[in-house]
């Protein structure tokens, strides 16, 4: 049976915009060819952290939420510690109200990108 998660990893600040998005389509054919199902993704940008990590003060912040088998995790998991370019990452099961959650959020920000739009096309 397949869970939902979601998980946020955070990239090296030195990386290139070219070698972030690699590190990302590198996660994402990870799921794909181990037969996940993405939900969703985000890419969050260039953020300040909280502490640093390794001497680095900011990085690329990436979200996936997606639908695997709970075996499946571990070895996910392995693959960003293995990646030299990812400083942190977490992965959550999300319960009902998470996913729940996620959907209104997304509708409300579909909704409000739609009214932008809207707004600026009428001026």
């Amino acid at each position: 049976m397949l869970k939902h998660y979601e998980t946020v990893f955070i990239m090296t600040p030195v990386l290139s915009d070219e070698q972030m998005k690699e590190t990302v389509e590198k996660f994402e054919k990870f799921l794909l060819d181990n037969k996940c199902e993405i939900v969703h993704q985000e890419n969050w940008g260039m953020r300040k952290l909280a502490y640093p990590i390794l001497k680095k003060s900011s990085g690329f912040y990436h979200l996936f939420e997606f639908k695997a088998e709970p075996t499946f995790v571990k070895e996910w998991e392995v693959n960003f510690k293995r990646d030299e370019r990812v400083l942190r990452f977490l992965t959550v099961a999300l319960d009902k109200y998470a996913i729940q959650f996620n959907e209104r959020r997304r509708e409300n920000k579909n909704n409000a990108s739609k009214e932008a739009t809207k707004s600026s096309s009428n001026e």
